[in-house]
């Protein structure tokens, strides 16, 4: 079992979108890109409307989105994790609907703000076990005030992972794991990673496989504590500079799956 048995893994559902718009969506059809869907566009008469989604799974109608709220996952609003505008906004909404689909061309900003709607998650249900695969140890020079407040306010058991190229200070609540992965640069703290919490794609060469399994995938996952209902977890592969792969997911079964090769494999 690795993380990408458990990413090709994400193949079951079957779904088809349809974008409905008084105008061209070109752009908007072209994000949309997931494993095993069909992605296509109707031109509607003019309307006060901006346009909708329908989603359908084997052909059965599933949900329609306000395109807005579809935006609004494509560009995702960065909120604090204890924000909880975050179980309100679009964005959570597309979380719901998209479960254990696999996304062909996610971004970080993507990442992180689904990061978010997990940490809030775990931070209103208050304990429970949240670990984080970073990439490298130096995202930690921008989530280290997060995983603080995060112990100080509940009682939550944190765990984040990371290639060593930073030696961060002690955080409270937290453990940290170095992972010496095969392959990948070494080093000094990157020069831009203080400004983003999944490290950096400056060293991005086109070789999916250089920097090894901590390196390459990035993974947030949360047991629910004493409820395995309030479960979640994300997982993604870098495929290129700003672009990766993953799924993210609710199912106590899955998450529970990708925990354990985590603590298993790495602490």
């Amino acid at each position: 079992m690795t993380f990408r048995d458990i990413l090709e893994d994400r193949t079951r559902r079957e779904l088809s979108l349809t974008v409905y718009a008084s105008t061209p969506q070109s752009d908007l059809v072209d994000r949309l890109e997931l494993r095993s869907a069909s992605v296509d566009e109707r031109v509607l008469p003019a309307c006060g409307s901006d346009g909708f989604l329908v989603v359908r799974e084997g052909g059965d109608f599933v949900t329609a989105l306000d395109l807005e709220g579809v935006r609004s996952f494509l560009d995702p609003p960065r909120c604090p994790p204890w924000d909880d505008a975050l179980v309100t906004v679009d964005y959570a909404i597309v979380l719901e609907t998209f479960d254990d689909a696999l996304w062909m061309n996610l971004e970080r900003s993507q990442l992180v703000a689904t990061t978010r709607i997990i940490e809030n998650k775990a931070a209103r249900v208050g304990e429970g076990v949240l670990r984080a695969g970073l990439g490298r140890l130096s995202a930690l020079y921008v989530r280290t005030p997060i995983y603080e407040r995060l112990a100080s306010e509940t009682d939550l058991e944190i765990h984040a992972y990371g290639r060593p190229d930073w030696d961060p200070p002690r955080i409270s609540g937290t453990t940290v794991h170095p992972v010496d992965d095969d392959g990948g640069p070494e080093g000094g703290r990157d020069a831009d990673a203080g400004g983003d919490e999944l490290g950096t794609d400056a060293d991005w060469n086109g070789d999916r496989t250089a920097d090894g399994e901590i390196g390459r995938y990035r993974f947030v996952t949360y047991d629910g504590g004493s409820n395995e209902q309030q479960a979640c977890a994300l997982l993604a592969e870098r495929r290129g500079e700003n672009s990766y792969a993953g799924f993210w997911t609710f199912d106590p079964a899955v998450v529970d799956e990708l925990e354990t090769y985590v603590e298993r494999t790495y602490g």
